[in-house]
């Protein structure tokens, strides 16, 4: 189960992410859809395709790229529907922000992009093997996927370094202080230095009967 983001809903995200306002934002993707390029306070915007009736927006600042995504060309036909519809979705998601803004015990369904401070039980059902990486701050790292469950969906839960040798699938996950992030249009839970994340139900080993 995978928990795409919705055009509204991203673009709601950006716009809290980089502190803009929802209509001159929106407004701005509007001019590069039609012109090629357009500008939203320090944030740059170009049209990088059009095919297929979708369309390739590339989001960069200070040259540096931020954010590139693609929507539908008929996201940008209705554009009073459209413009409603995201800033419905940053109303909501300033809502949850305020809403779990302490530590809560939730269950995945429950999880929305922004959050933080969640804590979480979930079941390891997926972990990809290690990518090395260089990080946006120059550093090597090693960094995996977990996929992860309970009784109401799944989630990608990122895992880095050490992290990654701590876990298994099978395993029975204590989660907490983490955080729901959104990469590549996809929910995703993240565990930083303030987070903890600890194995309370080892997997069963099938030698031991």
């Amino acid at each position: 189960m995978r928990s795409k983001l919705c055009p509204s809903e991203y673009i709601a995200l950006l716009t809290a992410k980089y502190d803009v306002e929802v209509e001159k934002f929106f407004n701005a993707l509007l001019t590069a859809v039609k012109d090629g390029n357009a500008q939203c306070g320090d944030l740059s915007v170009e049209c990088r395709e059009k095919k297929n009736n979708k369309v390739v927006l590339l989001i960069t600042r200070e040259s540096r790229v931020v954010a590139q995504f693609q929507l539908p060309e008929e996201f940008f036909k209705e554009t009073g529907h459209s413009l409603r519809e995201v800033k419905k979705a940053r109303l909501s998601e300033a809502q949850s922000n305020r809403k779990y803004d302490s530590p809560q015990a939730l269950q995945i369904k429950d999880l929305r992009i922004g959050m933080k401070r969640v804590n979480l039980k979930a079941k390891v059902v997926e972990v990809s093997k290690p990518t090395f990486v260089v990080t946006r701050f120059g550093n090597y790292a090693n960094v995996a996927n977990a996929m992860v469950s309970d009784d109401t969906g799944k989630i990608k839960l990122c895992l880095w370094n050490d992290q990654i040798k701590t876990i298994a699938v099978g395993d029975m996950l204590q989660i907490e202080n983490a955080r729901i992030a959104a990469f590549r249009n996809e929910k995703q839970l993240r565990v930083g230095k303030t987070g903890f994340l600890r194995v309370t139900e080892p997997q069963l080993n099938p030698l031991q009967n």
